[in-house]
């Protein structure tokens, strides 16, 4: 491709394409990386962006200072309609800043999450986990996992992390459903948002007048000395840290168990060889890729990438689920191999923004996987992979439900 290229000659349609097969990424994505791995969309938002589906590509935009991840600038590719206006009104999340101010802010928290930190917590989630496969086994099947595993498990973690009460569970789930499904419009989502705004602060002045051991009344410590975080500040922080710490692993955890179930031949190594569990973890990241927008940003400066010029004030989605089934990089994108290991894969993101939470979320996979079909080898799927209810409206993709038996 030659850098004077056009939008109008790279232009493939909408976005998103649709899925053929619940557990794979979209065809058309094949189709791009081999014959336009760098195209131009329209979204759902009316407004045009950029594609870009090769790992190297997606990449170098993740690693250039000359892109931005704030949602409110008019070149952001928003996938859903919202006045720009309304935009602007809304003060950011650490998700949608830029140096100097995100450095500060990931600053206060990165250390809350390192592998360190998160190793003396293996214990306690391995608790979790055990507890609620024992009410499992209880209960007996068939048993919607969403719920009884999948959601309470990294719910109950990240509560106990932040100093969340846990049983105000059902609150913040539904909330975060709406703020992550695509389909909620600006309004409720506005509404949404001061649902837990208020929630976050009541929770956080109560932390600061009784400090506990927890995440969230160490923040507010840091922050009394950092002073990088004004109230609103806190609040949005605590937001997106519980809302970033259980949706995501909860759909990870109901998706590889269908990607295990679904292919017996990786279980049955899986279950021969224990050890293979963290590299299982790392495929099944790459595999399912469910954050494929997380990735979106809008150019600084005219840059280029592929041959391809892209302009000052154009946005673009680098599709990680792409990058990460890139032939170039992985062999036989398509199968589930649990014996690939690396983690050059793009599931947490790349570059300044890449997530925090990695670390705790391996862990709580990991601990899953291993007890899961360990104290349960009969598990089997309660319905066929074509009736579950995946979230194919969701900015997070995952499933509603995941019926199971044994």
């Amino acid at each position: 491709m030659k850098a004077e290229q056009t939008m109008t000659d790279q232009q493939t349609g909408s976005f998103p394409y649709p899925r053929t097969c619940p557990l794979s990424p979209p065809e058309a994505y094949a189709t791009l990386r081999a014959e336009q791995p760098i195209s131009r969309v329209t979204l759902g938002s009316g407004r045009q962006a950029w594609l870009l589906t090769r790992h190297e590509h997606i990449r170098q935009l993740l690693a250039s200072p000359d892109v931005s991840s704030n949602m409110a600038h008019p070149g952001y590719p928003l996938s859903f309609d919202v006045p720009q206006e309304v935009m602007e009104q809304q003060r950011p999340v650490m998700l949608a800043m830029d140096p100097p101010d995100h450095t500060a802010q990931r600053k206060l928290v990165i250390s809350e999450f390192t592998a360190r930190r998160m190793l003396q917590l293996r214990p306690r989630v391995q608790e979790i986990v055990d507890e609620h496969l024992s009410a499992m086994l209880a209960a007996g099947g068939p048993v919607d996992l969403m719920t009884t595993l999948a959601l309470p498990v990294p719910s109950m973690v990240i509560c106990e992390l932040l100093g969340v009460p846990y049983a105000d569970r059902e609150f913040f789930g539904e909330c975060t459903a709406k703020l992550l499904s695509v389909s909620t419009g600006y309004e409720e989502l506005g509404r949404t948002h001061q649902q837990l705004h208020q929630y976050f602060t009541e929770l956080i002045a109560a932390k600061t007048a009784e400090p506990g051991d927890d995440l969230l009344s160490r923040l507010v410590e840091k922050n009394r000395d950092a002073e990088v975080l004004d109230d609103e500040g806190l609040v949005r922080m605590a937001t997106v840290l519980l809302v970033g710490g259980h949706e995501t692993t909860a759909n990870m955890i109901a998706l590889g168990v269908v990607g295990l179930l679904e292919n017996p031949d990786q279980l049955g190594k899986l279950r021969a060889n224990p050890d293979l569990v963290p590299s299982a973890v790392e495929e099944l990241l790459r595999h399912f890729s469910i954050g494929d927008q997380v990735t979106s940003r809008v150019v600084l400066a005219d840059m280029e990438i592929g041959g391809v010029l892209i302009r000052a004030g154009e946005g673009v989605i680098g599709l990680s689920a792409s990058g990460n089934h890139d032939e170039a990089v992985f062999t036989d994108p398509g199968e589930l191999d649990i014996s690939r290991g690396g983690r050059q894969h793009l599931a947490f993101g790349y570059g300044i923004h890449q997530c925090i939470g990695q670390n705790l979320a391996r862990i709580e996979l990991e601990i899953v996987f291993t007890e899961l079909f360990s104290r349960i080898p009969g598990l089997r799927l309660a319905a066929p992979v074509a009736e579950l209810p995946f979230k194919d409206n969701a900015g997070v993709y995952g499933l509603h439900a995941l019926p199971v038996t044994w």
